[in-house]
């Protein structure tokens, strides 16, 4: 049965502010560590088959977390009794409100100098805490860094393999000074992180949450990494409608509005040059091709558009080649183009939708504090 918080837990939620973060930076109490701490926590909503193995890989870690803490997100699956069968510490909030909520909820309640956020649907080297906790000790001014899913995706249907191994093709080659944050696998400082007020919960889905705080925090002056070495096992089966849905409404148009409120266009992971030179192509290749039923000469750019697309994304489309084989590489081209296209729509819209409502959004603070003690917390049992 769900008990009240203790106490002492109760006196470290007394201050919020609009995300629900606890903005007084005391430490917890307990004996100084000679290393840096470190807390686990992950939000899961429904984890079924995925986030077992989750857990199961969060226990096997060497060295073990100095916490391990669940947040469970109005699941009614039982993941946060199956937590607790794994010795986590689980919170039961009302939901589902979505990942920002439930990891600002587990960084109130940890204790750990570095604040380490996975998420329910990936699995986690061995040696992920011991690779996290030397990098934060070796650079000092280090606020946050985050990892990348590996080349072994779980799930093993087409759409599944292409856009884990694209995620992992974009974060391997990308710059280590990163732009932004990553909450699948991501740690950052907890005095960081509760300074400037968490992640927004006003995204209510699995959303850009974790790139709009990576935002702040470049704002903030603050030092991200982007570890190449740290990657983790991605479980989730990816569909048709599942992955237009996820890309096109939860991460490309709110993607396009934070880029048009902060006026900040990173030359970083999906928003390269190469990229945004990938989708005005694919636009070309578009209507350059519905041109040719009223004149054959079109017939020319479409052959260059789809030669340039080619030779612009040709080291991916190798790195398809090299993991999965030709035909597989082959596959992936319409997707890929696919990817470009509704990215550019997006903007489209995004841009569109901005211009049409003004810049009064850009003027609103991002952060909002206010006073008062957040919904009732319960512990599961």
């Amino acid at each position: 049965m769900p008990k009240e918080v203790d106490k002492v837990a109760a006196e470290r939620l007394s201050r919020s502010d609009q995300r629900g973060v606890q903005l007084d930076l005391r430490k917890c109490s307990g004996p100084s560590l000679a290393s840096l701490s470190l807390s686990v926590i992950v939000p899961v909503h429904n984890g079924g088959e995925s986030f077992r193995k989750c857990l199961s890989s969060l226990t096997a870690a060497v060295p073990a977390p100095q916490e391990l803490i669940v947040v469970a997100d109005g699941d009614t699956d039982g993941s946060g009794l199956l937590a607790q069968e794994f010795g986590a510490q689980v919170l039961g909030i009302p939901g589902p409100g979505g990942p920002a909520r439930a990891r600002n909820w587990g960084a109130r309640a940890a204790c750990g100098d570095i604040l380490f956020f996975v998420d329910a649907d990936v699995t986690i080297p061995a040696d992920a805490v011991s690779q996290i906790v030397a990098l934060f000790e070796h650079e000092p001014d280090l606020a946050a860094l985050f990892g990348s899913y590996d080349d072994e995706p779980g799930a093993t249907n087409f759409l599944s393999q292409y856009k884990n191994l694209f995620h992992h093709y974009v974060h391997q080659t990308a710059r280590e000074e990163a732009s932004t944050f990553w909450g699948a696998c991501g740690a950052i400082r907890r005095e960081v992180f509760l300074t400037l007020g968490g992640f927004d919960e006003r995204y209510r889905w699995p959303s850009i949450e974790d790139i709009e705080l990576g935002y702040r925090l470049k704002q903030a002056g603050k030092k991200i990494r982007l570890c190449k070495t740290l990657q983790v096992k991605h479980w989730k089966r990816w569909g048709v409608v599942s992955l237009l849905q996820a890309d096109f409404f939860h991460r490309a148009l709110p993607w396009t509005d934070l880029i048009l409120r902060k006026r900040c266009l990173p030359n970083d992971l999906n928003l390269q040059l190469s990229s945004r030179v990938s989708v005005a192509l694919t636009y070309g290749l578009l209507f350059a091709g519905v041109g040719t039923w009223w004149w054959s000469g079109l017939f020319v750019l479409v052959g260059v558009a789809v030669v340039l697309l080619l030779s612009l994304n040709a080291s991916l489309y190798r790195f398809f080649w090299h993991k999965r084989g030709f035909r597989f590489a082959v596959q992936v081209i319409p997707w890929h183009w696919l990817y470009y296209f509704y990215s550019g729509l997006a903007v489209a819209i995004g841009g569109f939708s901005f211009l049409f409502r003004g810049d009064s959004r850009a003027k609103i603070p991002t952060v909002a504090v206010i006073e008062g003690q957040p919904p009732a917390e319960r512990h599961l049992e």
